[in-house]
Parts: structure tokens; C-alpha cells; sequence
């Protein structure tokens, strides 16, 4: 295998390296799962090799924790750390508002528990991931696994009321068999296709006896930092109202790409 970097990855690879410049010695930081927060957990574990970053890790998953352990991050439980000064997480989809869709890998419930209890949440994605309206993405909703087909059923009776385009839900699988979450909940994705009102959407779900969580993240996003193929990185501060633009150089002998490499 060649170490040359498909474009979406180089993206994804950019926009991590760019939001590592947020962590600074000393930091409990929130880390997110997925593909784009795994490039972030590996640029902050050569950071803690190659510069003496110390930094305490909250995982929003266990394969984070896994990651984060194997390059060498200090990892801690939320409960011991109490409040991060800083949480980096990827999203499936953000909007001109920093509102998101999370919760793709399955995570939903412990990054939003992590990211709510920060100063500070950034984003990092790649530029696929703009929308102009929410809804595109299935919307993840986690439901407690008893009763759940009653759950499904009142949550799309719900939405004839709710300005979205489709009402159509399913049951996450893994395999024949339902996905579990790390809560050993199950998720119901919502195929709404466009979501006109986030912020009552979000609130109407989880007053539904058996729903736990749902993936709408309104209002907890401080920045995104964007990625292109091409190594610009663009970051938005919705708080500051600034878009500062980046071009980041990389060899792709870099120590992070060494299990790329032929």
C-alpha cells in the first residue's frame, strides 16, 4: 500500500493537525470518535511523544480509549477529570449555525455528555460534511432497548407534527443481530432528509419515555475546523465571527502515516 493519501483523508488529516493547535500542556481534553477524531487522537499522541505534551484524554467511546492509550494519551474518566477545558470530536454533518448531526459511529450519547461538560467544543471535518440545512445524514436517536418498537412507533407518529420531509426510521444492525451502544442501548437512525427546526426537533425527542439521546447538537459547537483535499484548512469561530484560512504542508513520511507505508 502505497502511503499517498486519498483526498478525504488528507482533509480529514489536516483538520486535525490544524485543531491540535487548540490543546495546550496541562488540558483535559474531551476526545471524539470516528474517522476524523482518530487522525486528532494520533497528531496529539505524537505531540505527547515528540514535544512532552501532557494532557489528560476523556474518551467519548471505548475504541477511542483504545487509540488514545496505544499512542501514549493519559487517559481519564469524566467522572475524575469533572469539566475539560476542551473537547475535539467529528460530525456528520454542521450547518451555518455550528449545529450538528453526530452520532454516525454510534456514539452519540458520551460525546454529547463530554461536550457538554467543556469550556470549549471544536469540530473538525471535512468539507463534505457542510450542509445548508440538517437532515441529509439519518439522524441518530438512541433508545433504550426495552420497548423500543413502541418507541419507533411514537417517534414517527411525533414527526407528522414536526416540519421534516420524511418520517422514515429504522433499527441500527451490526450484522443480524441490533447494534449495541457502550450504554448497551440501541439507535434508532431517523431518514428525515431535511430537518426544518433542529432545536424543537431535539427537544420533542427527548421528552419521549425511551428515548435516551438524540444526535442534534444545538448550541454546543464553539468552532469547526474544515478540511480540503488539496491541505487548506478553513477555521470558523461562530463566537468571534471570524473564518481564518491555513494551508498545512505535510511529508507523507510523517511518523503518523508509518502503518500507510509500504
Amino acid at each position: 500500500m502505497s502511503g499517498e493519501l486519498s483526498p478525504i483523508d488528507k482533509a480529514k488529516f489536516v483538520a486535525a493537525k490544524k485543531a491540535a493547535e487548540y490543546v495546550e500542556d496541562g488540558m483535559r481534553v474531551g476526545l471524539g470518535t470516528g474517522s476524523t477524531a482518530a487522525w486528532l487522537v494520533r497528531c496529539l499522541g505524537e505531540m505527547v511523544r515528540d514535544e512532552g505534551l501532557r494532557i489528560k484524554g476523556v474518551p467519548t467511546s471505548t475504541r477511542t480509549a483504545q487509540l488514545a492509550r496505544e499512542v501514549g494519551i493519559q487517559v481519564v474518566s469524566l467522572d475524575e477529570a469533572k469539566w475539560l477545558d476542551l473537547t475535539i470530536d467529528g460530525a456528520d454533518e454542521f450547518d451555518g449555525d455550528l449545529n450538528l448531526i453526530k452520532g454516525g459511529g454510534g456514539a452519540l450519547l458520551q460525546e454529547k455528555i463530554v461536550a457538554t461538560a467543556s469550556d470549549q467544543m471544536v469540530v473538525i471535518a471535512d468539507v463534505g460534511k457542510e450542509v445548508e440545512t440538517l437532515g441529509a445524514f439519518p439522524l441518530p436517536v438512541e433508545v433504550i432497548p426495552f420497548g423500543w418498537q413502541t418507541t419507533q412507533a411514537l417517534i414517527e407518529e411525533t414527526l407528522v407534527s414536526i416540519d421534516v420531509l420524511g418520517r422514515a426510521s429504522t433499527l441500527r444492525m451490526n450484522g443480524d443481530s441490533p447494534f449495541v451502544t457502550d450504554e448497551g442501548n440501541h439507535i434508532l437512525d431517523l431518514h428525515l432528509n431535511r430537518i426544518g427546526d433542529a432545536r424543537q426537533l431535539a427537544m420533542v425527542l427527548n421528552q419521549m419515555p425511551g428515548v435516551v439521546e438524540n444526535g442534534l447538537f444545538i448550541d454546543i459547537c464553539d468552532a469547526v475546523v474544515v478540511g480540503y483535499g488539496d491541505g487548506r484548512v478553513e477555521v470558523r469561530d461562530i463566537n468571534a465571527g471570524t473564518i481564518e484560512e491555513a494551508m498545512l504542508y505535510f511529508a507523507e513520511t510523517d511518523n503518523l502515516f508509518t502503518d500507510l507505508v509500504d
